[in-house]
């Protein structure tokens, strides 16, 4: 899987051994940024991810800041782009089966790596489910037309 990956300060150093983690595992990573745990605003990282992921050229994205939360609200105004903030594997997977996410935001303050490392793995293991969820999210992606 093509997965585009970011970070802040904040999520740096996770996003640094995420980045080999989602190597070890077979995966093609793009590390977006940033090269160094100085201060940056999260929304230039995340804008980048989001894009990689709306214009086709990563199947996945993931942000890593130290809540996850400004990550995903900045990545979901993307067109094209379903960012969940997700602090559990369960939710990983429900916002996969269910809402059909492609892009998740973790907290690097708030959630230890081993944790991260099993969201991430419930995230691109889960199949989106179709079925009655399909017309739902049709409707979310409608939204970008607001």
């Amino acid at each position: 899987m093509r997965i585009s990956i970011a970070s802040d300060h904040a999520g740096f150093e996770q996003k640094q051994q995420l980045v080999d983690y989602l190597v070890s595992r077979g995966h093609d990573v793009a590390d977006r940024g940033p090269d160094s745990d100085d201060r940056v605003d999260y929304p230039d990282y995340a804008v980048l991810v989001a894009g990689d992921v709306a214009e086709g050229r990563a199947d996945r994205g993931v942000l890593v800041c130290g809540t996850g939360i400004g990550m995903a609200m900045a990545a979901d105004k993307v067109a094209g782009v379903r960012a969940a903030n997700i602090v559990t594997p369960e939710f990983a997977a429900l916002c996969r089966e269910h809402n059909d996410a492609n892009v998740i935001a973790l907290s690097g303050r708030f959630v230890e790596l081993s944790e991260n490392e099993k969201i991430l793995d419930a995230f691109l293991e889960t199949a989106f489910g179709e079925g009655r969820h399909a017309g739902r999210v049709e409707k979310i992606m409608a939204l970008d037309e607001c």
